[in-house]
């Protein structure tokens, strides 16, 4: 995994490379030499590394030992440019004038130990014959690959996808299919080839000719089309000769189709549709492709092609993996075991998360076993590896297949714990503060976040990553790994030394000295044994703690973490904690760019936060008795602070922030998140200054905050959300007409101001009301919003028990959530006409002291309640 460490270290070189003082003239310009050689030496060494890993993969142990010694090569010069960054940084302030040279030349001193270095791993190269590695499609490179034996295996048994399969079934026969191709696409191991080999012997007795052909991640377009040929019925004289133009013209005239499976690029499509006739003919010629990629199938067949494959329910798994329990035993069934045996069963099937091709491989490990509980109860206890270690080939094909730019990104999922959903904010924000996105260094931030978004839609079209949730125009919220592939990231980080578990950090003393990155998430004695044991982690860079008690801020008291950039400690809300002290060295870590504190502990940031000048991201959206220190404002790169709304009282909510000087001294292009301020932040000159703010949520609302908002033509031009908290009594009128941008809007504790649809932002998509009074008039005004897609109605009183929806309402409105509905007890819409985009219907009753009449829904929202 040395390339990660390589991409790191080129990334940040460019950044130094690219700093202010490093202008003609200034006075460190003449180390940009040394930058320049090491930014070239790394890529060339990135290059040899990338074309070397085909050897490692095939078992060449000289190969693996060389790529040892370059991954801990560049984990040390990543850990002198982080080391000697902020020194260089620093360097053109005439204080540090004295000391600039004495860095200097021990950087420069530093830079000829890593060229000495270079220089042996070149030696050791050539010394003991490790020179090729570009021929790598020898066939002694490539292991036997079993799914192209698969592929023409007779079994075609498929379980739980019956739905799929007829689905597929008619939509490959249907005459009107568009572009004639079925694409199955999904995660690895669920299934995608056996589902697809069934639908080819299915249907291809009703086409003239068919053929099937295992595609891989090194396709040859001439082996693939002379494989087709054949199958097809081209004579061998003409695969013989001029074989592309014979088997397109036998193509042309006869009714075919194809399976190609495990299609992993859209270049080998590219190669092959130049020979395959157009499948939308009048003649009806159908493709089938299965695929790990989404955009692949999209490419191909568009969007209408894409069916995409889903693990499989409890009851499919069991029956499944009963199928390959008595595969060898046909006479012996679960009415011959024991009830706690069938209930072992269901638990190990349980782990398996739905995916068939680990329920098979588990099936295969209890069919070398007694049957008895204490042989499965062992395999229960010890299958998370076992069953990682049979999929391992199969899941690593998709690690691979991944650029390198996107390697670092995968393995930071297996940072949280298994089957935890995860905000894309939090992921695209920490993979920014540790340089794994990196733009031109420009300055431009939308950038580097458009870039991680991108890098994120990757992985999900990869289906590599499951989307939870999306926003209103339809980018990820929120995404979650599959278990199988969360243990694939562990273990392939654990190896490359990108980050441990609890349950690996312990070994060696040197190895652990440079744990870079490390995640708590189930084992408080384990966390706390290993930080008693392990006092100088100077390498760390990224420190996850999700632990049900905050005891890892005692640990932080007397821990030096001088490269620390990401801090994520989630602690449970569900249980009372006394009052933490966080400790100052939090604000000693001058590297920190990403903070989120999650959970009960109660205190307060130190004054000393002052120090963190490259502090980007600060989340204490969650943490309800965390305060917030007046200097967080002096960090002048921050860009999101999250906060629920009374961190930003100094010792209690009632009291006013002093904070406001030091806001006006935040860069006015940095700022684009602020959750939630006080009501005194809202001063028109510095809503003003801040240009880029997109979201941004107000506390306490009061009449002349509401008079400044509506008076604003529109400032920020960046705002999109917008979330306002009233708790007082005011007679003045809300008017965001004026706001454009505005694309979503909440509101909470309002009375009712909203008197007419101007009120309203002119492009709103999406509305929450919170604890309003929703009246007639009112509803009549939502109903003309031309452009709401989402509505949330939650703890809304009611004048009517019946909300009617019919008539001219709603147009474009596809989710309607109403929660906790005090005073309504019936929900109609007689008419089609209202409506017309509607898709879901979420009806959530609250306590029953509010509601104790569940709601009634006409008959037809009652076919879109879910």
């Amino acid at each position: 995994m040395a390339e990660i460490l390589l991409t790191a270290v080129i990334n940040k070189s460019v950044e130094i490379a690219a700093n202010l003082l490093f202008q003609q003239g200034t006075r460190l310009y003449w180390l940009k030499e040394d930058i320049d050689w090491l930014q070239r030496e790394m890529r060339h060494i990135l290059s040899y590394v990338d074309n070397a890993k085909a050897k490692e993969v095939g078992g060449n142990s000289r190969v693996k030992n060389l790529l040892k010694d370059i991954q801990q090569l560049a984990g040390d010069v990543e850990d002198l440019l982080d080391e000697f960054l902020p020194k260089i940084q620093q360097s053109n302030n005439f204080i540090c004038c004295l000391k600039t040279v004495s860095f200097a030349d021990e950087f420069a001193m530093e830079i000829e130990k890593i060229k000495r270095r270079v220089a042996d791993i070149d030696r050791v190269r050539t010394t003991y014959n490790i020179m090729d590695t570009s021929n790598n499609n020898n066939d002694d490179c490539i292991p036997l690959d079993q799914r192209r034996l698969f592929l023409h295996a007779d079994e075609t048994e498929v379980i739980g996808l019956d739905d799929d399969f007829n689905m597929l079934k008619a939509k490959l026969l249907d005459h009107d299919l568009p572009y004639g191709v079925v694409s199955i696409v999904g995660m690895p191991g669920l299934g995608k080839t056996t589902l697809a080999k069934k639908l080819y012997r299915q249907v291809r007795d009703q086409f003239e000719c068919s053929g099937l052909v295992y595609v891989s991640q090194q396709p040859r377009a001439g082996e693939i089309l002379h494989d087709i040929a054949k199958q097809v019925g081209l004579m061998e004289e003409e695969r013989k000769e001029n074989l592309e133009n014979n088997l397109r013209s036998l193509l042309k005239i006869k009714r075919y189709v194809i399976l190609l499976d495990d299609i992993w690029d859209v270049e080998i499509w590219d190669d092959l549709k130049l020979v395959l006739p157009e499948c939308d003919s009048k003649i009806g010629s159908r493709i089938i492709i299965t695929s790990r990629n989404s955009n692949v199938g999209r490419y191909i067949g568009g969007d209408f092609s894409i069916h995409v494959l889903q693990p499989l329910d409890s009851e499919n798994s069991f029956e499944l993996f009963t199928k390959k329990i008595f595969t060898f035993d046909n006479n012996n069934n679960w009415a011959n075991a024991s009830p706690d045996l069938v209930d072992i069963g269901r638990s190990i099937v349980g782990r398996c998360g739905g995916i068939p091709l680990a329920i098979e491989v588990t099936a295969g490990m209890l069919r070398a076993r007694e049957r008895t509980e204490r042989a499965w109860n062992r395999v229960l206890e010890s299958m998370g590896h076992k069953i990682q270690d049979g999929c391992a080939k199969v899941l690593a094909l998709s690690y691979n297949d991944l650029p390198i730019a996107l390697r670092p990104c995968f393995l930071y999922f297996g940072l949280y714990p298994e089957d935890h959903e995860i905000r894309a904010f939090d992921l695209t924000n920490m993979w920014i503060a540790e340089k794994l996105i990196v733009v031109n260094y420009s300055g431009d931030r939308r950038e580097a976040e458009s870039l991680a978004e991108d890098i994120l839609n990757d992985l999900v079209s990869r289906n590599l990553i499951q989307v939870v949730e999306r926003t209103y125009d339809g980018r990820i919220s929120s995404c979650r790994i599959h278990d199988l592939l969360h243990s694939l990231c562990v273990d392939l980080a654990k190896e490359s030394n990108f980050f441990h578990t609890e349950h690996n950090a312990f070994g060696d003393p040197s190895n652990v000295a440079r744990v870079r990155r490390i995640t708590f998430y189930s084992d408080n004695n384990a966390m706390n044994e290993f930080f008693r044991s392990n006092t100088k982690l100077e390498k760390l860079r990224a420190l996850f703690c999700f632990t049900e008690d905050p005891c890892i801020f005692s640990q932080l008291a007397h821990l030096d973490f001088k490269l620390l950039q990401v801090l994520v400690v989630v602690t449970s809300r569900d249980r009372y904690q006394h009052v933490i002290t966080i400790p100052n060295k939090i604000g000693n870590m001058s590297c920190l760019r990403y903070v989120r504190l999650e959970g009960r502990p109660d205190g307060k940031l130190p004054n000393c936060m002052v120090k963190l000048k490259h502090l980007e991201t600060l989340d204490i959206g969650k943490s309800f008795f965390i305060k917030l220190p007046t200097g967080v404002w002096k960090s002048t790169q921050l860009r999101h602070l999250r906060s629920i709304g009374y961190n930003l009282a100094p010792y209690n909510y009632f009291c006013i922030n002093p904070f406001f000087p030091n806001v006006y001294s935040l860069p006015r292009n940095n700022l684009q998140t602020l959750m939630w301020v006080d009501d005194k932040f809202c001063e028109p000159r510095l809503l003003h200054r801040l240009i880029n703010l997109r979201t941004l949520c107000i506390k306490d609302v009061s009449g002349s905050t509401i008079k400044i908002l509506s008076a604003l033509s529109p400032v920020p031009k960046a705002l999109e959300v917008l979330k306002l908290r009233i708790f007082k009594n005011t007679s003045e009128q809300i008017n965001l007409s004026s706001h454009p941008n505005i694309v979503e809007l909440g509101l909470f504790g309002f009375s009712a101001m909203l008197l007419n649809i101007e009120a309203f932002p002119p492009n709103l998509v999406k509305l929450n009301l919170v604890g309003l009074m929703v009246d007639g008039h009112l509803l009549a005004v939502l109903k003309k919003l031309p452009k709401l897609r989402i509505l949330t109605l939650l703890r809304c009183s009611h004048d009517a028990e019946k909300m009617d929806l019919s008539g001219d309402s709603f147009p474009q409105l596809e989710v309607l959530h109403i929660e906790d509905a005090r005073g309504l007890s019936e929900i109609t819409c007689m008419d089609d006409m209202s409506m017309p985009k509607l898709k879901k219907l979420l009806l959530v009753q609250g306590p029953i002291i509010y509601s104790p009449i569940s709601l009634r829904v006409s008959e037809r929202l009652a076919m879109l309640r879910i």
